[in-house]
């Protein structure tokens, strides 16, 4: 029984009127090709559903067509093992994925240590085995000035996600976390809310340690004190800290969670207490990743562009890997605060 053969360049070279070589660089994105050409090559690969190989495009050329994305590697094993997912990944992904497919390249995801020697020693193994055009480093990642040498000394183009570090000379791609963290608390004294404490992220995360400038920036600019703990991103450890307040008597009127996680975990703790949500405890977070429209009550929340981000990321990276100047280093992608039920006027 014969197969159906699989259309080759050779065959969009002939229905196109150009050379191999033609049809070579427009798939390649390169130049000194003119429109008419580039149009009639591109209807006929959408004719006859050519698939370019990506072994043949790495061949024909000093690109490899793909964009690594760097992840911690603890923190999202930990997620996934508990079985509360990461929509940090999914949003990178989708972002990232979606920009790439757009320009003919390919997304890939890497888990990496972030103890410095395992870490160096990973991407050692992901620089040499997958000669990526560029690399994406997330958060902590994006911190680390070894890692960003390490990359320099390779020739490897890198987009850090996270605020510009002035140890790290790099291109950057972030939300405004200060401003953000003041929109929540502009928002909740608005409401009349006074005792409003912060359930913070990690030190480790430059985004984390602005979150709590503005936070505490925008709380004294109120007048009042600001009260902050470090949840470091986890709904067990929310958890514990929401339980000790409540307990306590001295729970904050309002509550802003740098995660959803720490929310999720927040209402679980006032719920087991009959604490009702806004009616005695305002509640605001930071991702707004899908669970929270679905929580009861949904969540209002600062809606942090993640895959905006990436997909800015990539295309900067593919940029470069095109032979396109980069010129700017910093890029500030805008957040949305989304107001829904869970913030309300403070009851006296």
């Amino acid at each position: 029984m014969s197969s159906k053969r699989s259309v080759t360049i050779e065959d969009v070279a002939r229905a196109a009127n150009v050379s191999r070589q033609t049809v070579s660089r427009v798939i390649n994105r390169l130049p000194s090709v003119s429109a008419d050409a580039k149009a009639r090559v591109e209807e006929a690969i959408a004719r006859l559903g050519y698939v370019p190989n990506l072994a043949a495009r790495r061949m024909g050329g000093a690109r490899s067509f793909l964009i690594m994305a760097i992840n911690d590697r603890a923190r999202t094993i930990e997620n996934w093992a508990a079985g509360r997912g990461n929509d940090w990944v999914d949003q990178m992904l989708y972002g990232g994925m979606m920009a790439c497919e757009e320009r003919g390249y390919h997304m890939l995801f890497e888990l990496v240590d972030t103890e410095p020697t395992q870490a160096a020693q990973q991407m050692q193994r992901i620089l040499t085995s997958l000669q990526p055009d560029g690399i994406i480093l997330t958060q902590p990642h994006s911190e680390n000035p070894a890692l960003a040498a390490q990359l320099r000394e390779r020739a490897r183009p890198f987009v850090r996600i996270g605020l510009p570090n002035p140890d790290i000379p790099a291109v950057s791609v972030h939300m405004d976390e200060a401003g953000a963290a003041r929109a929540a608390v502009e928002h909740l004294t608005a409401l009349g809310h006074a005792d409003i404490a912060l359930l913070a992220g990690d030190a480790r995360y430059r985004g984390s340690l602005a979150r709590r400038e503005g936070y505490v920036a925008a709380m004294r600019t109120a007048g009042h004190s600001p009260r902050v703990e470090e949840g470091d991103f986890s709904y067990d450890k929310a958890a514990t800290i929401a339980a000790r307040w409540f307990d306590e008597g001295d729970g904050p009127s309002a509550i802003i969670a740098e995660n959803d996680e720490m929310a999720f975990a927040v209402l679980r703790e006032a719920g087991r207490r009959g604490i009702k949500v806004p009616d005695r405890l305002s509640l605001l977070c930071f991702e707004d990743t899908p669970g929270v429209r679905f929580s009861v009550p949904p969540l209002s929340a600062i809606r942090q562009p993640t895959a905006e981000m990436v997909a800015k990321a990539c295309d900067l990276l593919i940029d470069r890997a095109e032979g396109k100047e980069v010129e700017e280093e910093v890029h500030v992608l805008p957040f949305e605060l989304i107001v829904r039920e869970t913030t309300g006027p403070r009851r006296r």
